[in-house]
């Protein structure tokens, strides 16, 4: 088996196989792990919905225990243009979150068309890459930004991007590039620009629970 080939690891929460109707799955930023995300699921408060986190695939450098789903050039501050599209790391951890969704309805027992995509950072930045590749039902990028072209969907799914405005780390004008690269996509984008620096706080869980509830409920 390759690595492209291997399982991503994940965490779950939420009822068992078989209970939850709806999936959601959440992607981790760089530096970052499953764990991190994990702990923000009670708070969602998602009623009959499966929650998974992967890890990505890749030791992350500095950070111990950290993982990244691949490496920025040293110095990278987002300001100057990289190509990410031709490295390896990116490249193979896109074939190997692309197997992992697909194969992930056997173990929720919910299919794509109902599972929703969520990622932060550079995380967000995997959920607008992979995502349009898959049947989704939606996706959710905070505090994210493209890495490369954007695509097309093969299926038509809402998009919801929340960024903050003083955010550090991603500048604020990528994700606004992104917001219009999708919108001439004919994608379905709904914007929250907030008051707020690169961080999950309490106003966007109630976000991403709204998104979520509303597209079960559609």
């Amino acid at each position: 088996m390759t690595l492209a080939e291997t399982p991503l690891q994940a965490l779950t929460y939420g009822p068992d196989p078989g209970v939850a109707d709806w999936c959601l799955v959440a992607l981790h930023g760089w530096g970052a792990n499953a764990a991190d995300l994990v702990g923000l699921a009670p708070y969602l408060k998602l009623s009959n919905m499966a929650m998974v986190f992967p890890d990505a695939p890749w030791p992350h450098p500095q950070v111990s225990g950290g993982l990244m789903w691949y490496g920025f050039p040293a110095g990278y501050d987002f300001r100057g243009a990289h190509d990410f599209a031709t490295q390896a790391d990116l490249q193979t951890s896109r074939d190997r979150l692309k197997t992992w969704l697909l194969t992930l309805p056997q173990t929720t027992q919910i299919p794509l068309e109902r599972t929703i995509l969520a990622g932060f950072s550079q995380g967000g930045a995997m959920t607008l890459d992979v995502g349009s590749q898959l049947p989704l039902a939606g996706q959710i990028v905070l505090s994210g930004y493209l890495h490369s072209e954007a695509q097309a969907p093969v299926t038509p799914r809402p998009v919801m991007m929340v960024h903050g405005s003083f955010d550090p780390v991603v500048p604020l004008a990528l994700a606004r590039q992104a917001k219009n690269a999708l919108a001439n996509q004919g994608q379905s984008v709904t914007w929250h620009e907030i008051a707020i620096g690169h961080e999950i706080p309490p106003q966007v869980i109630e976000l991403i629970s709204g998104f979520c509830e509303d597209l079960r409920q559609a």
